[in-house]
């Protein structure tokens, strides 16, 4: 790297914090160092344009889980951890809005519904029948129950006749989520550097060597919130998670209101700017979709576009207009990792497909590791 006396001295001399990966993880840890550690020196090094893994890429749902899926992670996980990640998913979004405010990520309360394809007959009635249970699990939390049933009022197609209703879910735009994320921590004097691929660390117990690029430096401490990337950091306790999503053309007078999941969350969709956002299809192939590369396949997209067709906007004329996908963190178990590594590393990853919900909150738990 071609870097001047400057740019050494101002960037990579005296570095008290690095954190790896400027996503909303990365950035509110940095943010909690700054309000710990009011005279540190903070660097975050970002590998991408624009945070590589899922923070700009994903659906802006801030949701906590569908009545589906909270079922299907009691046949994995304890009724108390079930209970926890629900609480730790609301209290996180709570964060989120009380950090940046409600204005500045574009927050509606709109709710959140689960519909049911009609050839998925025995997942629809298991949480029809269950959705009493569930709701007494989750009382505590929401202080009333958290699902009821509702009847489409929404023009959908191939459904069942109810679908999920969850009164407490909204939706946020992501794009200013992040924009107000980033000014928060420029504002508090963090700097943030772009296309910085850290390719190699080594902790030699008091302080950390520090590649990037084709340039090296040292720093106290070191803290990794690269999610979906970061396997080999805890010996592959974390397993990349790609999802592949589509959004339309604008759509004249579009009636849907709300964020909407299909098929164990496997699906999710809503409308923004008049534009129906799609995503999912990781379940037709989970071994291709464990992948970190960035990209589309023909099998999946053209699924969405049937399911989009003929259940979400049937007898309607759109247009796609754009395609990408972005990279989660996924494993065995739904509980975020965040603990320290080494003497001077430390890491926040496996945020599970819930990054906007619980993003603030696992930040904030790396910085107080330290």
């Amino acid at each position: 790297m071609n870097l001047s006396y400057w740019e050494i001295k101002n960037w990579f001399t005296n570095v008290d914090y690095t954190i790896v990966g400027s996503g909303i993880v990365g950035l509110h840890c940095a943010i909690r160092l700054r309000e710990k550690f009011p005279q540190s020196k903070i660097l975050v090094l970002e590998k991408g344009m624009l945070p590589e893994g899922a923070s700009t890429k994903n659906a802006g749902f801030a949701c906590f889980g569908s009545l589906s899926e909270i079922i299907d992670d009691l046949k994995s996980h304890s009724e108390e951890e079930v209970i926890q990640l629900v609480q730790k998913r609301y209290n996180g979004l709570q964060l989120l809005r009380k950090k940046l405010g409600d204005e500045a990520i574009d927050y509606k309360p709109f709710g959140g519904y689960e519909l049911f394809l009609k050839d998925d007959e025995s997942t629809y009635n298991e949480c029809l029948q269950k959705l009493p249970f569930i709701n007494d699990l989750l009382k505590p939390i929401f202080k009333a129950e958290m699902f009821e049933k509702n009847i489409d009022r929404f023009g959908f197609n191939n459904i069942h006749e109810y679908s999920i209703f969850n009164p407490y879910e909204g939706q946020i735009d992501t794009g200013n989520m992040m924009q107000t994320l980033l000014k928060e921590a420029y504002s508090k004097g963090v700097s943030i550097l772009n296309n910085q691929n850290v390719s190699a660390f080594q902790d030699n117990g008091n302080s950390v060597d520090i590649k990037v690029n084709d340039f090296s430096f040292t720093s106290s401490k070191v803290l990794f919130a690269t999610n979906g990337f970061a396997g080999e950091l805890t010996n592959h306790e974390v397993k990349p998670a790609r999802a592949q999503v589509l959004i339309t053309e604008p759509i004249k007078n579009l009636d849907i209101k709300g964020t909407f999941h299909l098929d164990k969350g496997y699906y999710y969709f809503r409308n923004i700017d008049d534009r129906i956002l799609f995503g999912g299809g990781r379940n037709l192939d989970f071994e291709g979709e464990n992948t970190s590369k960035f990209g589309q396949t023909q099998h999946i997209q053209d699924h969405l576009d049937h399911l989009l067709k003929e259940v979400i906007l049937p007898n309607q004329e759109f247009k796609i207009a754009h395609r990408w996908s972005g990279i989660m963190g996924l494993g065995s178990h739904k509980s975020p990792i965040v603990k320290q590594l080494s003497t001077n590393v430390y890491c926040g990853v496996r945020l599970g497909g819930m990054g906007v919900a619980i993003g603030s909150l696992i930040g904030q738990e790396l910085a107080d590791l330290i």
